[in-house]
């Protein structure tokens, strides 16, 4: 997508810190952290959330967070992590690219909100 903030991450267009890259999927760092550990996994194929993805891009996805669980130590979250993904403008979906918040690095609130 043209317009799409993610989709020009991915291309290179726009700068980020990126800590991974397959043939899938970016991680990069969230330029504006709410944990220690902040990071969001884009994956390389556009479509705009959890709901609207296909059979084949779920198994994309589902690859996606295997290989996530191999890099735990890697990106400073051997302690544990919470994934966050959301959908619509009732929970603040603010890039219509699907994306999945990595947050971690330490103790974490018992509640999200």
């Amino acid at each position: 997508m043209d317009d799409c903030i993610f989709c020009k991450i991915i291309k290179g267009d726009i700068p980020s810190t990126r800590l991974y890259e397959d043939d899938d999927m970016v991680i990069i760092k969230d330029i504006s952290p709410q944990a220690p550990v902040h990071l969001l996994l884009l994956p390389k194929e556009h479509y705009a959330n959890i709901i609207e993805m296909s059979e084949a891009q779920a198994a994309t996805l589902a690859r996606c967070l295997k290989k996530l669980s191999a890099m735990t130590d890697k990106l400073g979250l051997s302690g544990g992590f919470r994934l966050v993904s959301n959908k619509g403008k009732d929970a603040c979906q603010s890039v219509e690219h699907l994306h999945i918040h990595i947050l971690g690095g330490g103790q974490l609130a018992d509640r999200m909100g």
